[in-house]
């Protein structure tokens, strides 16, 4: 395949997967505003689902679907719904197949420039979101590598508590627990071995109710592994850094990771009043965390949040309906794809069984020139053609 040909094909399966997942993203909306008064967490994993769907097109779905059909579904007559529902989710074909017959003069191909182009602007803000996101995570991993252990005091006697001792819901397996000098927020840094770094001197700041909120707070983030989706988000960002609503979706989950540990501290037993002010006590000394991957306690929208624990409004349970409603759009999202490249290959069988017969325009027949010389000599008659061959072997 030619190369303009090939960045062609190329395009229009970018542009087919970028409106799927922008029409995804919007669906989560509509379902979010439906669960707006429900717990935060629910909100944060549609968002988080939303996000994830830009990393897996449709297609690659049809094509799972597709394999498993060529020796899954029988052979089935010739339907017409697969091909249309086939159209609709990939709007964008060739413009001569689209728009032209057959017969007419194909429209001017792209300009040989233009792909070269887009993919070198691409290149660039890759490396940008790249580079801005290495810059701030140097920063963080520079704090802590220059922290220190911390083995007594407050700190660890608070952190113990709760992993112990404390409210059921926390994680009983413990996390290093450090002390820096930077002025960076308490926050979870690392994904696989995460270490909760304190900044020095932040016990002589916060009482001890205060200082065990902000420990449940970063521990319930170390259980809802937030810094591994957060990172999953990131690449999200770095490879679609064009799309505005990719950045939407970035603040969406900020903020609803935050509220839904702020639900599950005040669910164990956090006094309100107590965990609002040791919040505001950190914003008051420390600087947010540069990285979303690293997961502090001031992020999201402060003011919604303070408001939300001090009035103790957090939301109910998924109702059974809802829950049904999330799970019948899923089913949809996941199989609706699937089937589709289940049933195309057997309306490509189908097709096979169904067609006309081979007929041939032009037939030719050559005789080895070392089996002796021939002499020819046509007949015609009405709709036929007939050429008759003497051979005379030598």
């Amino acid at each position: 395949m030619p190369t303009q040909e090939l960045a062609a094909s190329f395009g229009r399966l970018a542009a087919n997967h970028l409106w799927q997942s922008t029409g995804f993203a919007a669906v989560a909306v509509l379902l979010a505003l439906a669960l707006r008064a429900n717990t935060a967490r629910a909100r944060y994993w549609l968002w988080l689902t939303a996000s994830v769907k830009f990393l897996i097109p449709f297609s690659v779905l049809a094509a799972i679907g597709g394999s498993l059909g060529r020796w899954l579904v029988p052979t089935v007559p010739v339907s017409r719904f697969p091909s249309v529902i086939a159209e609709i989710v990939q709007p964008f074909t060739p413009l001569q197949d689209a728009l032209l017959p057959a017969a007419s003069v194909p429209l001017p191909a792209t300009p040989a420039l233009l792909p070269p182009v887009l993919l070198a602007l691409w290149l660039c803000g890759f490396a940008a979101v790249l580079l801005y996101w290495w810059v701030r995570w140097r920063r963080v991993a520079a704090a802590v590598r220059a922290s220190l252990p911390l083995t007594q005091g407050r700190e660890v006697e608070s952190l113990h508590r709760l992993q112990w001792g404390g409210p059921p819901g926390l994680p009983s397996s413990t996390v290093s627990l450090v002390s820096s000098t930077a002025s960076l927020e308490p926050g979870i840094f690392g994904i696989f071995r995460p270490v909760l770094w304190l900044p020095a001197g932040i016990a002589n700041r916060l009482e001890d109710a205060e200082l065990e909120a902000i420990l449940a707070h970063e521990l319930c983030h170390a259980r809802r592994r937030d810094n591994l989706t957060a990172a999953i988000h990131m690449a999200v960002e770095a490879i679609f850094w064009f799309h505005p609503l990719v950045w939407w979706l970035g603040a969406r989950l900020t903020e609803e990771r935050e509220r839904a540990c702020d639900e599950e501290v005040v669910r164990m037993g956090g006094e309100p009043q107590i965990y609002a002010e040791s919040i505001l006590k950190v914003c008051e000394f420390y600087l947010a965390s540069p990285v979303a991957c690293a997961a502090g306690v001031t992020g999201g929208e402060l003011k919604k949040r303070i408001e939300g624990i001090m009035t103790n409004r957090f939301a109910r349970k998924l109702s059974y309906g809802k829950k049904l409603l999330l799970a019948s759009v899923a089913f949809l999202v996941i199989a609706g794809p699937i089937v589709m490249g289940l049933m195309n290959p057997a309306r490509s069988r189908a097709q096979a069984q169904t067609a006309a017969p081979l007929s041939f325009d032009v037939a030719s027949v050559k005789v080895p020139l070392d089996q002796g010389v021939f002499g020819t000599r046509p007949r015609r008659s009405p709709g036929r053609f007939t050429w008759t061959t003497q051979l005379a072997y030598l």
